[in-house]
């Protein structure tokens, strides 16, 4: 059969393989637990100075434009998920509906994704860690606490994070997701704790000039100003909702678990972000956010709030962490898939008889994310991540518009209201929010996939699983 011509049918994505099957252990608690810990994490902790520094008060707009295209997006999943509740996410949606060869561009693309992400929120997780190292007192030289382009020489605490989440999922599905529901609690906690705080001290007046770099994505240098350009990158603080879709194949009900999985998390994170930004901005100038690498705690602190300061900062290092987890889970998991489709190495798709997860895959994505986060910058890495994250948006919409012609009859649990519209929305916001990133953001986007397209053809394409049936 042509590589052209390969694709899943809907029959044998929904059929499980015993040897290499993940085990349903998760409930809807365990999933919108899951969705929140992704998405409420370094985009409001961390993420909020440096769009801030991109878009100045406008910020809040950013984050309103970037909930928006992902809210269009979060209902092309859902629909997708509850109607093929297995691993994979976009990957397995494209599989079926565009056929192989998409689908491995859509995988490594969410590799990119994925693995850029969980060392993004490393690097964030180490800009409040290294604040209680130096205030404690235990003497670590700085240059162990940052990596060369922030003028260290390695981000230990970011390797550290990053190798102890990882040992934390290999160890099992539930106990993770029991310990990330604890740790999300704990992070919605201090963020209303920081509310309550900084509300009293709202002054209009921070937020003039309201768009100081327009309301477009301007270049500037190595990066894209204004309130597109701060939507294109903090676009990054809302889409935890897609590894919730990786957990499919894990839900004990997928047609209600996933749903309320995905919908639940995307409106209540939507509803956190900009209650915390419109107090973060109001209270303190945004010059003061950009400059911050933990900009919460530092509004606390200029507010005479030093021990409430010093909570959000611990709080952030408990709970970053559920972020490194939601998406170091789902990065494992589109491995293991598709690992188990023969793109990858097979071996690499074997599930531990005692934890019923694929630890081997878990263990290595790990020491690749930790790798990254201890020597490139928290910006870059998060532009990265986005562009890697649009494209699989798009393919998701996409797919949900093809099967709705190919399959109309197919069971959909849920089913997208106004879907074309919807979808509409999805690819035309995720493909101006790509447009409005760095240049050299898109063209190391481009590279890697010239890489992914090289290997598919020397390795994938003859080693697939449908190729040898």
């Amino acid at each position: 059969m042509s590589f052209w011509n390969r694709r899943k049918s809907l029959e044998s994505v929904s059929a499980r393989q015993s040897h290499s099957a993940l085990r349903p252990t998760l409930s809807w608690p365990h999933l919108i637990s899951l969705g929140i810990g992704g998405i409420v994490g370094t985009g409001i902790y961390t993420l909020i100075g440096v769009g801030a520094g991109l878009a100045g008060p406008a910020v809040i707009l950013s984050f309103m434009v970037a909930g928006l295209v992902c809210a269009c997006a979060a209902l092309a999943y859902t629909e997708m998920s509850t109607m093929m509740p297995m691993a994979g996410s976009a990957y397995t949606y494209s599989y079926v509906a565009l056929g192989e060869f998409p689908a491995w561009l859509v995988g490594w693309t969410l590799i990119l994704e994925y693995t850029v992400v969980c060392s993004v929120v490393a690097v964030g997780w180490s800009g409040y860690a290294g604040g209680v190292i130096r205030s404690s007192g235990l003497g670590i030289p700085e240059a162990l606490l940052a990596g060369p382009a922030a003028g260290g020489i390695i981000n230990l605490p970011a390797i550290v994070i990053a190798l102890a989440v990882a040992g934390l999922l290999a160890l099992g599905s539930r106990e993770s997701a029991t310990v990330n529901m604890v740790l999300v609690a704990v992070k919605l906690v201090a963020l209303a704790t920081f509310i309550a705080l900084a509300i009293p001290a709202f002054d209009t007046n921070n937020f003039e000039p309201f768009a100081p770099h327009g309301y477009g994505a301007n270049p500037i240098g190595d990066a894209n100003y204004g309130m597109m350009g701060a939507a294109a990158l903090i676009f990054f603080a809302f889409y935890g909702f897609d590894a919730v879709s990786t957990a499919a194949e894990e839900a004990k009900n997928p047609g209600r678990d996933l749903k309320i999985g995905i919908v639940g998390s995307m409106i209540a994170c939507t509803i956190i972000y900009m209650v915390v930004a419109a107090a973060a901005i109001g209270s303190t100038r945004t010059e003061a956010l950009a400059a911050s690498s933990e900009p919460l705690a530092m509004v606390l602190r200029n507010l005479n709030h030093p021990v409430a300061a010093q909570v959000i900062a611990w709080a952030a290092i408990l709970a970053l962490p559920t972020v490194i987890m939601a998406f170091m889970y789902g990065q494992s998991r589109i491995f293991f898939v598709m690992a188990r489709d023969g793109l990858l190495p097979q071996r690499l798709s074997a599930v531990s008889e005692k934890s019923g997860t694929p630890a081997l895959m878990t263990i290595i994505t790990g020491v690749i994310v930790a790798i990254i986060a201890g020597f490139l910058p928290l910006q870059r890495i998060a532009e990265v991540a986005n562009a890697g994250t649009l494209v699989a948006f798009i393919a998701v919409a996409v797919c949900m518009l093809v099967l709705r012609k190919q399959a109309p009859n197919a069971p959909r649990p849920f089913r997208t209201p106004a879907a074309t519209l919807v979808a509409a929305g999805a690819i035309l916001g995720c493909a101006y929010l790509f447009w409005s990133l760095p240049h050299i953001t898109k063209v190391t986007f481009v590279v890697w996939n010239t890489i992914g397209v090289i290997v598919y053809f020397v390795y994938a394409r003859s080693q697939s699983a449908l190729a040898r049936a």
